[in-house]
């Protein structure tokens, strides 16, 4: 992408300007930027402040070109360059300077930020929250480690968090980040929980809670294994979710796992029983087969994978991939 920014920017700037653009906010978007540095973007590239108003999402951010955020309460300028975040919608993001004619570079600018930002809206506020406490985007200030430090603090107080206590991010299943002081009620679903932080390690905690998240599964007989890690939980384990890309050719022992489970219907289950129990016996117990019975399936895995299972090393190696196949999702 640098390569061809490059040449057209020396057939044509505002074209090469534009391919920078595009490579920054996806870069910003495969990362799951939130929205304060969406819109910090927007204003560092344009030159400009840049604002985001959605009254009925109850979002109101302004950022200087410096990068530092700076809110207002004064109404956006007709003649300043604008997007909607939805298509036909009312305008949402401006970039704070008087038009002076078409400029290709501002367009592409409040397009990709747009559309970012409608993705980041998407994922944590399908509707205005009831109280700030219940307000994701006072979440996502918090998890944001390039956020200035007194906008963090407002964001507890508006959460209704005392700025002394040790919290933990947590991220689910449903994309949806979350800020727990204790963990008397978990939300559903898959979880990785972080370890418990004061509020300026937040982004730490958040950054751990995403990596446990890897390693849950659904916990069916499809997709065994526990939907709730956390992450000081996992120790040396977690060097794993840095080996294991999501969504690439998974590792060798992991395809033969999969072949295996789906020759043999019910055979993730005895597996996972194996892998997570202390006992052959105990494994028999929690899938309630006889112990003659988890043997035979034992010797037919064995068969099919290609290592022992009634080793320690291969009991290991098992655990490994296991874990691995849940790493390797996309």
């Amino acid at each position: 992408m640098k390569e061809l920014a490059g040449r057209l920017t020396a057939l044509d700037p505002d074209a090469g300007a534009a391919v920078q653009v595009i490579s920054y906010f996806d870069r910003l978007a495969e990362t799951r930027a939130g929205l304060e540095a969406l819109v910090r973007g927007a204003a560092v590239l344009a030159g400009c402040p840049a604002r985001l108003v959605d009254t009925g999402r109850r979002v109101r951010l302004r950022v200087e070109p410096d990068g530092v955020r700076r809110d207002s309460d004064t109404p956006p300028d007709a003649d300043w360059p604008c997007a909607a975040l939805e298509p036909g919608g009312e305008p949402s993001l401006w970039l704070e300077r008087a038009e002076t004619g078409p400029n290709v570079v501002d367009a592409v600018i409040l397009e990709r930020a747009a559309g970012a930002i409608r993705l980041v809206l998407d994922r944590t506020r399908g509707r205005a929250p009831a109280s700030p406490a219940d307000d994701p985007a006072l979440v996502e200030t918090l998890l944001d480690a390039s956020v200035p430090e007194p906008t963090r603090l407002h964001a507890v107080r508006a959460l209704g968090i005392v700025p002394t206590a040790r919290v933990r991010a947590l991220a689910s299943g449903d994309d949806r980040p979350r800020i727990a002081v204790d963990l008397g009620a978990l939300p559903p679903g898959r979880l990785g929980v972080g370890p418990a932080v004061p509020v300026p390690d937040l982004p730490r905690s958040w950054a751990a809670a995403r990596t446990a998240l890897r390693f849950t599964a659904e916990g069916t007989a499809q997709d065994p294994g526990p939907r709730v890690v956390y992450a000081d939980e996992l120790g040396g384990i977690a060097l794993l979710a840095d080996l294991v890309v999501p969504g690439a050719e998974p590792p060798p022992d992991v395809r033969a796992l999969e072949a295996a489970t789906a020759a043999v219907p019910g055979l993730l289950a005895t597996l996972h029983a194996v892998a997570s129990t202390a006992s052959q016996r105990a494994a028999a117990a929690e899938i309630n087969v006889h112990h003659s019975t988890l043997q035979d399936r034992l010797t037919q895995a064995e068969h099919l994978l290609g290592w022992p299972l009634r080793t320690p090393q291969g009991r290991l190696r098992l655990q490994l991939a296991l874990t691995m196949r849940h790493l390797a999702r996309p």
